[in-house]
């Protein structure tokens, strides 16, 4: 057994109702005296109990899906502007992805309270959008210094939306397994994010305003950003970003669309890993766990709902084939990949 395994420095609380006193004690312990204060409109009653509690010298609300440069260069001023000395986000991924362009730049410390599934406040991993193109890279400066889970957070988010983003969380877990740089402590991860998923999310779409359905996908999701920040970002993730960025898809639908397609495509040539992926949803198969899993949650099944147009498959094949990551399972060709865009666009069965 032969690897290298770097884990990434961060403090991660769980609070469960209990989140406005835990990120006041994570912003003291940072020394921080003028904080920025990023969220979405949608999240503004999360973020006014939080900032109760906070020094808080900026509020920032321009939060955009995907981080367009000109949306992340406005709140890079507000920041000087402010002179603020840390960063605070209330939200989903495209929040916590605003913080960390604003990092990216400034090297602020960021405190990360996720109200999704989305994982990014696990990663050192940035994205910004220019035009139909979604750059992506790796900077310890993006890493939030402290995440503060509180499953409370969550209980108001609509079933179908946590469907989704529990799918992005479950799609983390399955490029952990053969991403570029994944090593067996990712695959143990991994694993148990798939398992912890696979009892959350259904958990969630019976109990909606349940708490534990809500902390057991929580754990999901951060076991699942952890494994992919350290195995880097598989051929699904590749394709995800190619897509969103050209069409301007949601985030998480999109991600949890290509999943189950991605997963046939690549699970045959790893049997051994297939098998531990089966193991985790308590299945016979890999595919057959996951369409479980898919049937009982009702969830997205083809891109073009979502407003991927179809002489957008074509469109996409070049950029994908230039982004496949070193290693993939399958080899990846414009035929094989063309065939999986278009049954991803269509809705149809994953084989």
């Amino acid at each position: 057994m032969r690897f290298i395994h770097e884990t990434l420095p961060q403090r991660v609380v769980f609070a469960p109702g209990a989140a406005p006193a835990a990120v006041a004690a994570e912003v003291a312990a940072l020394g921080a005296t003028k904080v920025m204060l990023i969220a979405a409109p949608a999240e503004a009653a999360f973020a006014d109990r939080l900032g109760a509690d906070l020094p808080v010298a900026v509020r920032h609300d321009e939060v955009v899906m995907h981080v367009p440069v000109d949306v992340a260069e406005r709140a890079r001023k507000a920041a000087t502007e402010g002179a603020v000395d840390a960063l605070v986000c209330v939200g989903g991924g495209s929040t916590t992805g605003l913080a960390k362009a604003v990092a990216l730049t400034t090297g602020l410390p960021i405190v990360a309270v996720p109200t999704t599934y989305a994982g990014s406040e696990a990663t050192n991993v940035w994205g910004l959008t220019e035009g139909e193109v979604k750059t992506t890279g790796v900077d310890p400066r993006v890493l939030p210094r402290s995440i503060v889970y509180d499953a409370s957070l969550l209980s108001s988010l609509p079933v179908e939306m946590s469907v989704a983003s529990g799918l992005n969380a479950l799609a983390h877990c399955v490029d952990s397994m053969w991403g570029p740089r994944a090593d067996p402590i990712d695959r143990a991860l991994a694993a148990e994010g798939i398992r912890a998923l696979a009892q959350g999310l259904p958990a969630v779409a019976a109990a909606p305003t349940g708490l534990e359905g809500r902390e057991q996908t929580l754990y999901g999701a951060y076991l699942a950003a952890v494994a992919f920040a350290s195995a880097g970002s598989g051929l699904h993730h590749k394709i995800c970003h190619v897509l969103g960025g050209m069409f301007n898809l949601p985030h998480a639908q999109t991600h949890a669309v290509v999943l189950p397609h991605v997963l046939a495509f690549n699970a045959p040539a790893v049997p051994e890993t297939e098998r531990r992926i089966a193991e985790a949803f308590g299945s016979r198969t890999a595919v057959a766990g996951l369409t479980a899993l898919r049937a009982t949650l009702h969830a997205p099944r083809a891109l073009r709902d979502y407003g991927m147009p179809e002489d957008g498959i074509a469109r996409a094949v070049a950029p994908v084939l230039a982004a496949v990551p070193a290693g993939n399972p399958t080899d990846v060709t414009e035929e094989n990949l063309t065939a999986l865009l278009r049954a991803a666009w269509e809705g149809s069965d994953a084989v």
